[in-house]
């Protein structure tokens, strides 16, 4: 089977400006069923197989309850590592953030299980030393994501709003987030995704999702991109500090972030 994960998928002005706009956007058919199935299929192995929880449902935290997570695929399997390095996504990422360029910063899978919880309300960046917001996730969904999946669910517009971004993932930033944001207008956007059916957040964008009610795992695909020349900070908490250990080994303070574990996955230059 012919796969093509560098085929570009073109943007309009419209698109780019209703991204800057909400700090997300979603955008349908960004892969068909094959590419699915093929790359979904060596994912799903991967979490699986890579996956460390042993609790049941019911003896985790809200977090742990929230989904399986399985981070740097691309490491582990070339597929995977396709899947990671395609262009496609990458210029898509590029594009919504009008960058010359795009690093990795991490990959992970997410699978919310039968029966899982809820993913509370809560900014990415959050956990990322990242001096810039240059930041943006391709959320994929390996098969469609009906209501009762628990779809991921966007505040259209609060990537500006600084209140929440000091709280990690929690029941206590799904309380207090969710609650500002409601007290202050900001549209939660919480709808199904068709199958092909690609999201794109800002890292400082507040999202959450739904519980999993339906029998089947809503398995996702996650690729964090950053801004080619993107600065290291210094941590502002320890979530951070450990983030710059994992996913930076040897950046440093100030500089841009080029490391093994950062590669350029996109350059307009060499596009050209």
């Amino acid at each position: 089977m012919a796969i093509d994960l560098d085929r570009p998928y073109p943007l309009t002005a419209q698109q780019i400006a209703d991204y800057r706009r909400d700090g997300f956007i979603k955008l349908k058919q960004v892969f068909n069923a094959e590419e699915l199935a093929h790359y979904g299929a060596e994912i799903t192995r991967l979490t699986i197989a890579l996956n460390t929880q042993t609790l049941p449902l019911e003896e985790r935290t809200t977090y742990d309850r929230a989904f399986l997570q399985v981070m740097n695929l691309w490491e582990e399997s070339d597929i995977a590592r396709e899947f990671v390095f395609g262009r496609r996504l990458a210029g898509i990422a590029a594009s919504l953030m009008q960058v010359d360029g795009v690093r990795l910063y991490h990959d992970q899978s997410l699978y919310k299980e039968p029966s899982g919880g809820i993913t509370p309300a809560h900014a990415d960046q959050y956990y990322w030393p990242l001096a810039t917001d240059r930041t943006v996730t391709a959320w994929v969904p390996l098969q469609a994501v009906p209501q009762d999946m628990g779809p991921l669910a966007f505040f259209a517009g609060s990537q500006h709003i600084e209140f929440g971004r000091d709280l990690e993932i929690s029941d206590e930033s799904e309380h207090a987030i969710t609650a500002n944001m409601q007290a202050h207008g900001f549209r939660e956007v919480d709808e199904p995704f068709d199958l092909g059916e690609v999201s794109f957040h800002s890292g400082w964008t507040f999202h959450r999702a739904g519980p999993n009610r339906s029998t089947q795992p809503r398995s996702v695909m996650t690729v964090i991109y950053m801004d080619r020349d993107v600065r290291l900070k210094a941590p502002d908490n320890h979530m951070q500090r450990a983030d710059w250990e994992r996913w930076c080994p040897g950046a440093v303070v100030g500089q841009i972030i080029d490391t093994p574990k950062n590669p350029v996955l996109f350059d307009v230059a060499v596009t050209a």
